[in-house]
């Protein structure tokens, strides 16, 4: 009788039972790792802490808004009459030249008419000059200091050595200011060939 070899597929079962033996031996011998218990009260803590930051920071976000809305309110109402404050100057300019023009024997005239005509231009370029300071409007500095080309404006330059070089020692049309801004610059004449300005100073730019 010839003898029976086993065959091949009895082999594979055989062997995948082994293995799977000794997968589940593995699993037995291997604890299973353990996962950390979290402390409740601490998650709670690190909750609070991160919710307290963002808190801190919106209310730091909303302080900044707060001063930016506010700063940008008192820019608009310092600024927002720049353009009727430059017409108003065109005005108290007209009286000023005005009052310029007229020959000193007018001025001493005993005519009331004129006396009334001319005080009542005095009256009301020194009351248009009010008006304008009352609104943030004042004059830019500029005789026997340093030319700033920033609030002057060279128109011409005087030969002066007993003056130091880039003095303001005339001034045509006075410049005037609203807040920190330059609503117009002064017109000047500036001191030339004479000694420089203190060391330290800028020098001066007669070009702006």
């Amino acid at each position: 009788m010839a003898q029976q070899n086993p065959s091949p597929n009895a082999d594979s079962e055989m062997m995948s039972d082994e293995t799977a033996a000794q997968a589940t031996e593995a699993e037995i011998e291997t604890p299973a790792e353990e996962t950390p218990e979290v402390d409740p009260l601490e998650a709670l803590r690190a909750e609070n802490a991160e919710l307290r930051d963002r808190l801190l920071r919106s209310v730091a976000e909303m302080e900044n808004l707060r001063k930016r809305t506010e700063r940008d309110v008192a820019d608009t109402r310092s600024y927002a009459i720049s353009g009727f404050a430059r017409d108003m100057l065109s005005a108290t300019d007209a009286l000023n030249r005005a009052l310029t023009m007229l020959p000193a024997e007018a001025r001493e005239s005993t005519d009331p008419t004129v006396k009334s005509l001319i005080e009542g231009i005095e009256l009301a370029e020194r009351e248009m000059q009010r008006l304008l300071a009352k609104h943030g409007v004042t004059p830019i500095e500029a005789e026997g200091l340093k030319f700033d080309p920033h609030r002057h404006q060279a128109m011409f330059e005087v030969p002066d050595p007993s003056r130091p070089e880039g003095t303001v020692v005339q001034v045509v049309q006075a410049g005037f200011a609203i807040g920190d801004r330059v609503l117009r610059p002064a017109m000047v004449g500036v001191a030339k060939g004479g000694p420089s300005h203190a060391a330290g100073d800028e020098a001066v730019d007669k070009s702006a």
